[in-house]
């Protein structure tokens, strides 16, 4: 069994692998306080029924907890063969950007598992802390692309610097012209961002002068999938995936 970890600036999802399948995953917020022997409790908690894994592949954006899951590789899977995504390792995706090490691992790893499942060009919408999408060429290079805001940190923006507007339950509304308060935020926000994507992609596309395949993924795709015109694929998984990819890679 491959154990798959993504951490994430405010969520980590661990998944297990029989083969090419994924078996098992959860998510689970990341926490940049726990320590190594903490993360080793949580892993052999959520591993309990699992088989021991003969392989790990993992992925932080969070330099706190990727020191700590250093420790943890090194203390109880000290026999496991292990891959951690940072410089050095071999992904086979060029990163034709200013600044190769600043990239994110989790971006390099959704390029080449969209480039390894759809081709290219491709772009990766992943809907996380941060909107990121990761654009690939047609020889699965990883070209860069924008940033933007996520969609749970503009809500607590919204949220903290308005004092009449409060968090609401992210669900399509009735209509775009909202009738409430509730349903003016949700227009706002869904739609909004729905539009956000679809600015973007198009923009992405003429610069490439192609039609990319447009992949979603991360914990919040699953909000704006019906009403983006773009996105043409959803792979909830990409990023676990992806580290599946780099860790037959590399051992």
């Amino acid at each position: 069994m491959l154990l798959a970890i993504d951490v994430g600036n405010t969520n980590t999802v661990i998944g297990c692998f029989d083969g090419d399948e994924l078996s098992e995953s959860w998510r689970i917020k990341t926490d940049t306080r726990a320590t190594a022997d903490e993360i080793a409790l949580l892993l052999r908690g959520l591993l309990v029924d699992e088989p021991a894994p003969d392989g790990i592949a993992a992925c932080s954006t969070v330099p706190a907890v990727q020191h700590e899951l250093r420790a943890v590789f090194g203390r109880y899977y000290a026999d496991v063969p292990t891959v951690l995504v940072e410089p050095g390792i071999k992904t086979g995706v060029p990163i034709l950007t200013d600044n190769p090490r600043e990239v994110g691992a989790d971006r390099i790893v959704n390029a080449l598992a969209a480039f390894t499942l759809y081709g290219g060009p491709a772009v990766v919408v992943d809907f996380g802390t941060s909107t990121n999408f990761d654009v690939v060429s047609d020889r699965g290079e990883f070209l860069g692309g924008p940033l933007a805001p996520g969609i749970e940190i503009s809500i607590d923006a919204l949220a903290s610097r308005a004092a009449r507007l409060l968090k609401v339950e992210l669900v399509r509304p009735r209509s775009v012209i909202g009738k409430s308060t509730v349903e003016a935020l949700q227009a706002g926000i869904i739609y909004g961002f729905a539009g956000q994507i679809d600015g973007l992609v198009r923009r992405i596309a003429a610069e490439l002068d192609a039609e990319p395949v447009v992949v979603a993924t991360g914990g919040l795709a699953s909000l704006v999938l019906e009403e983006s015109e773009t996105i043409t694929r959803h792979e909830p998984d990409l990023t676990l995936i992806g580290l599946r990819l780099v860790f037959e890679r590399n051992v």
